[in-house]
């Protein structure tokens, strides 16, 4: 019988220069940032505003993602060490970011940026944003699977996209897996197609709202069930119902029915 699982062991650093590893990891999120850049600055020549826009906004985004990606990480799910090592919460550079976190970072700098730059309505910048933010989370994952890490469960091995990967404990690198990481990164790549779609084809940036609301109801809708086939990140989410990947997806949820709702309301109320 061909069993149908890869052997998954990719060195995670791509290069290097001297003694410093350059890794997939940084290089994808760095790609992440620049296409988007490039993204948004198009959508505000667009709707007629200056490349200052979109320059502050990049800044604003990069800002609040990595920071609220590590104190994400941080307070979700490793505060109980963290707590003892202060210290440690700095060096971002050792890995340790979570994506909720970085959610919640991103929603509060565009709110600054909103309130001191754009003269904008807030939904109108999230609107924007929230379409290469699903690209971000694209290039994000795959730079996960790069990594080996945030792997799913055990899966039968028969299955043809089951993944071994070898550069885990050796207690466990050999236990076929789901792919996660190729998993989401698929999903939120049609998820950005999606978005851009609405926006360019149909210009839904007239539907205040409806983007940002469709993107959270699918991305972190998504989330919670893919979560089902994904391995815990921390020991202590072995004993949940809900993990707190699916436990922090709820708020977002609602917030994206709510904003549908709300648009949907405004366009029946006219």
């Amino acid at each position: 019988m061909i069993l149908g699982y890869i052997d998954w062991d990719v060195d995670p650093v791509f290069f290097h220069l001297g003694p410093l590893g350059v890794r997939y990891y940084s290089l994808f999120f760095a790609l992440a940032f620049w296409l988007g850049y490039l993204i948004i600055a198009k959508m505000f020549k667009k709707q007629g505003l200056s490349e200052d826009y979109a320059d502050k906004i990049f800044i604003y985004t990069i800002i609040g993602t990595v920071v609220g990606a590590r104190l994400g990480h941080v307070f979700f799910y490793g505060w109980e060490y963290y707590s003892q090592h202060l210290l440690e919460i700095f060096k971002v550079w050792e890995g340790g970011l979570a994506s909720h976190g970085g959610a919640i970072g991103i929603l509060t700098a565009l709110y600054i940026y909103h309130k001191k730059v754009s003269k904008k309505t807030y939904l109108w910048v999230l609107d924007h944003i929230v379409i290469v933010v699903a690209l971000s989370g694209f290039f994000i994952r795959m730079g996960n699977l790069m990594n080996s890490e945030i792997v799913g469960q055990p899966c039968n091995p028969d299955l043809p996209w089951a993944f071994r990967f070898l550069r885990l404990h050796p207690d466990i690198a050999l236990i076929p897996r789901h792919p996660s990481q190729i998993y989401e990164a698929v999903f939120y790549l049609g998820v950005f197609l999606l978005l851009s779609f609405l926006y360019w084809k149909k210009d839904y940036i007239k539907k205040e709202g409806v983007i940002f609301g469709l993107f959270l109801v699918l991305v972190f809708g998504f989330r919670m069930l893919v979560e089902t086939v994904k391995a815990d990140q921390e020991a202590f989410e072995s004993d949940m119902v809900m993990n707190m990947g699916q436990l922090l997806s709820i708020p977002f949820v609602l917030i994206g029915l709510w904003c549908l709702w709300r648009a949907w309301n405004k366009e029946h109320t006219k």
